[in-house]
């Protein structure tokens, strides 16, 4: 398991990560940070082009070395002011009321508690902060649903922790988060796995 999930995994998710669909939601969404910004499982820093101007520098958390390593790489040639946590977002060394905006692109399907991190995200989030977020999850079709939640052990083990079936809108909702603005859709491919929550919501 060591060479699956340190080797081969990481540059599997790099891969499957880059397709034409989410770099088109990556470009639309990702481009309306602003300030400060914390992305929660920057991973191996696909969101990178799409940061605009008005950026004045990103916070980077992610568990794995290995997709950090490729986003220092992908960091290296950008203007951004960038600092990599190797860490799990569940708890997070920054100061309360000190981000501008959080983004989340297809992570919280991954992280172990989800609304322990939601909570982190709210500390850490300024007043009128955004959250910015892209994450597949639970599909509303019965059907779908149904096989996403008898399938989904299986899926977890062999997708480093990824839950296909995890209601997104819900957990924000939970989290005390106000959406604001939210877009739902089956992206092309399976759609076990291709339901796609995003917007923006706050405090």
């Amino acid at each position: 398991m060591g060479f699956y999930s340190k080797l081969f995994l990481p540059r599997f998710i790099d891969l499957a990560m880059r397709n034409r669909e989410m770099t088109r939601l990556r470009g639309e969404w990702v481009s309306r940070a602003r300030g400060d910004v914390l992305e929660i499982g920057i991973g191996s820093g696909l969101n990178v082009d799409f940061y605009s101007s008005d950026v004045h520098r990103v916070c980077g958390v992610d568990p794995s070395a290995e997709l950090q390593h490729m986003a220092r790489k992908r960091y290296a040639g950008s203007p951004l002011s960038v600092e990599f946590l190797l860490q799990s977002a569940e708890t997070l060394p920054l100061p309360e009321k000190s981000i501008d905006t959080v983004v989340m692109t297809w992570t919280l399907c991954s992280i172990p508690d989800p609304l322990k991190t939601l909570a982190q995200m709210r500390r850490v989030l300024k007043p009128n902060g955004k959250l910015i977020f892209i994450e597949h999850g639970r599909s509303p079709d019965s059907a779908v649903a149904a096989w996403q939640d008898r399938l989904n052990p299986f899926w977890k083990r062999v997708a480093g922790g990824c839950n296909w079936n995890r209601k997104i809108d819900g957990l924000l909702d939970v989290a005390g988060f106000q959406i604001e603005d939210l877009k739902t859709s089956y992206l092309p491919g399976p759609r076990l796995i291709t339901y796609t929550y995003q917007g923006l919501a706050h405090v």
